[in-house]
């Protein structure tokens, strides 16, 4: 998951989002190497088998791709600001086709640690690279941002109502779980393409196409010539105004997510549930709630400078860099411990599951899985930093594409 999309010259750079990119990209290694090594592969989601450390593992990395495609966003208006908006049209839909075709060339096999092109998955950067072409298109079409903004609220607010419709003969086809209605990364969700190919579609697109819609007009927020003090001010009100949305609707269950809560055999588990919204697609209280986190911490970091924050910035300078990197560190780890372990060569295919070198028995515990995030993270923090210091330093015309 990425929002380095749109990479902004040094004097429009804001710290607070290169901060919050960079905590939301280290946070979100965990989920990738959670499905990679945790032996088992248990559902952290499932309150009758999970546990409260096992879900939170979990629940943390929901923070992730909201924030990615908000931020997005956000870049993109930046974006405009140094370009008319035919150029500005041209470039998002240029980006947005790019990014589609890296998901599908470079991370899709990264991911099943398999480059034979048979499978293909509709994941985080397909979301942000289909959206970023329909905001290109909007652009182009002459949409001004407030109603690019308006639009984007219309289908985050209205899309659940799809929830209530029962509308199985569009959801089920390829191009009705592609743009409302996937379920996660499942086995229901392979679809087939010919005799020997596959897509498994994870991210249903419009919805995140209205969060990246919203992160769009917000940007406006960030134009050099807005108040910091006021900007602060309106982004923390912001996040709390959504914040208290989202306890509201999800309390009553009143609308928003197709999962109501429900009161559970104890009371850790009965918060879990409140907690334990609807990612595939993300609903409406999912973006609420996770939005609302990132516009505090968005408020609470836009004057920060210290060390720690100094290194979240570096890693969110480059974070489509980063990403890229991750998986193919993540794999590279996972294979050779595959072989560490004592398995061999006649275990890297499992009949139960589509990705390579997961054998039953393969992983760790969760706390084995978490030193395997420290491992990988603190790997790449000097080719982040050497990156980051290139891009400063180089101005050729592929760097705005990584």
């Amino acid at each position: 998951m990425t929002a380095a999309v749109l990479p902004m010259p040094k004097q429009l750079r804001i710290l607070s989002i290169d901060w919050l990119r960079g905590l939301v990209m280290l946070i979100m290694a965990i989920d990738h190497i959670r499905d990679n090594f945790m032996l088992g592969h248990p559902d952290p989601t499932d309150l009758a088998t999970t546990t409260p450390a096992l879900f939170l593992t979990r629940w943390i990395t929901h923070f992730c791709a909201p924030a990615f495609v908000f931020l997005s966003g956000i870049s993109a208006y930046l974006a405009g600001t140094r370009r008319t908006q035919q150029q500005l049209s041209v470039f998002l839909i240029k980006r947005g086709i790019w990014l589609i075709l890296v998901e599908l060339l470079l991370i899709s096999p990264a991911i099943r640690t398999n480059w034979d092109y048979h499978g293909f998955g509709l994941q985080v950067i397909w979301a942000i690279g289909g959206s970023m072409l329909i905001l290109g298109l909007l652009i182009g079409l002459g949409a001004s941002t407030i109603l690019i903004g308006t639009l984007g609220a219309l289908i985050l607010s209205g899309h659940n109502i799809l929830d209530h419709l029962h509308l199985h003969a569009i959801n089920e086809t390829m191009a009705g779980k592609m743009l409302f209605s996937s379920t996660g990364p499942n086995r229901k969700d392979l679809i087939p393409i010919g005799s020997d190919h596959m897509v498994m579609i994870v991210y249903a697109l419009l919805p995140w196409t209205g969060v990246m819609l919203v992160g769009y007009t917000f940007g406006m927020l960030y134009r050099s010539n807005v108040n910091p003090a006021r900007r602060k001010k309106i982004v923390r009100y912001a996040g709390l105004g959504t914040l208290a949305f989202f306890f509201l609707f999800r309390a009553f269950n009143l609308y928003g997510d197709p999962t109501p809560w429900s009161h559970q055999p104890t009371t850790i588990y009965s918060i879990l549930s409140f907690f334990n919204v609807t990612k595939y697609p993300c609903s409406l209280l999912y973006c609420s709630m996770t939005i609302g986190v990132c516009l505090l911490i968005l408020s609470a970091t836009e004057q920060l400078n210290n060390r720690f924050s100094s290194i979240l910035c570096m890693y969110g300078s480059v974070p489509f860099f980063y990403y890229l990197c991750h998986w193919y560190l993540i794999q590279l780890l996972h294979i050779l411990t595959f072989f560490a372990t004592g398995f061999t060569t006649d275990q890297i295919v499992n009949p139960r599951s589509p990705f390579l070198f997961s054998p039953v028995g393969f992983g760790f515990n969760l706390a084995g899985t978490y030193v395997v995030w420290v491992v990988v993270i603190v790997l790449l923090y000097w080719p982040c930093r050497w990156y980051g210091k290139y891009k400063k330093t180089h101005r050729q015309w592929w760097l705005s594409y990584l």
